[in-house]
């Protein structure tokens, strides 16, 4: 099994460019399918959950082009099938959204219950429910792991969302955007994948307006049509850098961003001591000479993202003082505590809150990915913790970052993915 092998202590210096969005990126690939016309879709990640919904796009007997490892064209008209089976979406969270998509399209949708990083409940029941009111019949219970919806025709409705789904919110854009008449949907969420997923649907024919406020109406069209878009830049892998920057005492300039997205993991590290500053699409993080202590609380975007919490914390890990971080979206995020604190990290939790006092550093240790934000964290974690640091199960991290041990070679850092013993120790012999 692959793995990375880091030698901590070095402070990161650089410019690192910034890949699109995974979470937009997911939704877009899902949109492109809706069209009998070609949809070119550039600034992709190369990361696997992005290659394997494109599989799983191709199986379905869409016409799939890859141009390059960032680009890809999809031609929907030769689509075959309605069925994503299990084994093409066991591994992916965002299978939900080829449902939108093939119920929009075609009336007809049976995908696979998605998959995904196990960090807690994430229920799909605000999908059905919206389905639901566009008219669909929905099977969550067939016993063969797979949701089933179907219509005779989708009808606009006005759709009140129990909680700011970022899934369900994108997962009824798609829907609606073919349906009947006028569909509104309250207590959206606002996060920039959101909106656009939103600008995709528009520039294929779609009427979708208020993607990025609280109430989404959108007004049905016969079909859509081909278009060339490209995917927004990756909030998270922006703060991932950031984060780094903090924790090693290093300075970054992260390249590709739209700072605005940014603002809420700028703010904290302004807190902690770190001077940020912001240009039309990019930011430096220069460390400041101590990490201080802080409270977050992860909220829906504009808040805190429940993505950066791992990461943040593990900074967090060794501030002056005591701080304390509050997991509001998932009950199961802070399963990498155990890890960090193999590392001589100093952290409780209890229930949803973790109590972390600062230490003066942190000890190279052999840890393990539990999911694919926790897995950047412990490589954040290793790059400043003393000796070598051996993190496993890095599928989950290639899951959402791409090039991650390249780009943090490029500022500077000692690591190496690596796949067995032998290629360990000579890294080791290598970097001293």
């Amino acid at each position: 099994m692959e793995r990375y092998i880091i030698k901590g202590g070095k402070p990161l210096d650089g410019e690192v460019e910034i890949s699109g969005a995974k979470n937009a990126a997911l939704g877009l690939l899902a949109a492109a399918i809706m069209t009998d016309e070609e949809v070119t879709i550039e600034n992709l990640p190369d990361v696997s959950d992005i290659n394997q919904l494109i599989d799983a796009i191709a199986n379905i007997g869409a016409t799939v082009n890859r141009v390059d490892r960032h680009t890809v064209k999809i031609n929907g008209k030769t689509i075959n099938s309605c069925v994503v089976e299990y084994e093409q979406m066991k591994k992916i969270r965002a299978s939900y959204y080829l449902l939108g998509a093939l119920l929009g399209r075609f009336k007809n949708a049976e995908v696979a219950l998605p998959g995904g990083c196990a960090i807690g409940s994430r229920p799909i029941d605000q999908h059905i429910k919206g389905f639901r009111a566009l008219g669909a019949m929905v099977d969550d219970e067939n016993g063969h792991g797979m949701l089933i919806a179907k219509a005779d025709r989708l009808v606009g409705n006005h759709i009140f969302l129990d909680m700011a789904s970022v899934g369900a919110t994108i997962n009824l854009m798609l829907t609606a955007s073919l349906a009947e008449g006028k569909t509104t949907i309250e207590n959206v969420a606002k996060e920039p994948h959101v909106v656009d997923v939103a600008n995709l649907l528009n520039s294929m024919g779609a009427n979708i307006r208020g993607a990025g406020t609280d109430k989404i109406r959108i007004y049905g069209v016969e079909k859509l049509h081909g278009t060339t878009y490209s995917v927004i830049p990756d909030q998270i892998e922006a703060g991932t850098f950031m984060c780094a920057a903090a924790a090693t005492g290093g300075s970054i300039l992260v390249k590709n961003v739209i700072p605005i997205h940014l603002e809420c993991i700028t703010s904290k590290l302004i807190e902690m001591g770190c001077v940020v500053t912001e240009y039309d699409d990019a930011v430096r993080v220069k460390a400041g000479d101590v990490i201080t202590s802080t409270q977050l609380k992860t909220l829906p975007y504009p808040g805190f993202p429940t993505d950066m919490q791992p990461q943040m914390a593990t900074v967090l890990s060794v501030a002056t003082g005591y701080s304390i971080v509050v997991e509001s979206i998932f009950e199961n995020r802070f399963k990498y505590v155990g890890e960090l604190n193999r590392m001589g990290a100093k952290i409780q939790v209890e229930g949803s809150t973790a109590f972390i006092n600062g230490v003066k550093t942190l000890k190279g240790a052999t840890v393990s990915a539990p999911d694919l934000r926790a897995g950047a964290a412990l490589v954040i974690a290793g790059l400043m913790a003393e000796g070598f640091t051996t993190v496993e199960d890095i599928v989950y991290i290639q899951r959402g970052y791409e090039n991650f041990e390249g780009k943090l070679r490029g500022l500077g850092a000692d690591i190496e993915k690596v796949s067995d013993d032998r290629e360990e120790q000579k890294f080791k012999l290598r970097v001293g």
